[in-house]
């Protein structure tokens, strides 16, 4: 079992950063894939970056290529992501997942473990 616990949401301006992070603990010795996702009021859970056990490979959506950096410290069991040029659009809870194995996925379904969600607004 993994346990996860993301922080650091909060209130921005449209244009601003903001950093989230997520704590993880349990069984976190094995490799595990971690990534962030989000959903929006009535929209679906979508994905928005993954990275792999080493940091050797990342993944972003489109939707924040370049403006989103995901990353990870293993001997924290932590997990990273830095939002720069933040957009009304990206307004969303944003929810940490870890999976095993080292593909990175970016469906919802693949991830075994989710953590509670931290809030971001991004005002205009």
């Amino acid at each position: 079992q993994v346990q996860l616990v993301e922080s650091g949401g909060g209130l921005v301006q449209a244009g601003g950063s903001l950093g989230l992070s997520c704590a993880a603990s349990g069984s976190t010795s094995g490799g595990y894939v971690m990534s962030w996702f989000r959903q929006a009021p009535g929209k679906e859970r979508e994905f928005v970056a993954a990275i792999n056990w080493s940091s050797s490979r990342t993944a972003y959506a489109e939707s924040v290529k370049g403006r989103f950096t995901i990353s990870r410290d293993n001997n924290k069991n932590a997990v990273f992501l830095q939002m720069h040029s933040l957009k009304p659009e990206d307004t969303a809870v944003y929810y940490c997942a870890a999976k095993p194995g080292a593909l990175l996925l970016s469906v919802a379904t693949a991830y075994d473990y989710w953590g509670q969600g931290t809030q971001v607004t991004v005002s205009s």
